[in-house]
């Protein structure tokens, strides 16, 4: 096997990776904002670790939209990070995957 070939799997390896890392935190804001439009019991575990992790990854946008309706709030706020997180994710992907 010649190490180009090898240099480029281990390439496409960490481009999967940092997309399946990527995905799993727009995954965590997306549920994050179901959560919250269903009205879910704010004391259950699931739905404390899923908001702990929200706020983490938020991007400093959980209060950048302020309107009357908190719930469509929370759709502005955390959707918009989930957007940047996603366009973050496929610019770093892209680069990783040209440096084959």
């Amino acid at each position: 096997m010649a190490v180009g070939t090898t240099a480029r799997r281990g390439i496409d390896a960490l481009g999967n990776v940092l997309r399946i890392i990527g995905m799993a935190i727009v995954g965590v804001l997306v549920v994050f904002i179901v959560l919250t439009l269903l009205d879910a019991n704010p004391e259950n575990g699931l739905t404390r670790i899923v908001t702990d992790l929200a706020s983490t990854f938020s991007l400093g946008l959980g209060n950048l939209f302020q309107p009357e309706e908190p719930k469509v709030g929370v759709v502005l706020n955390y959707g918009t990070a989930a957007l940047i997180w996603f366009a973050i994710t496929a610019v770093v992907v892209r680069l990783v995957r040209r440096a084959s």
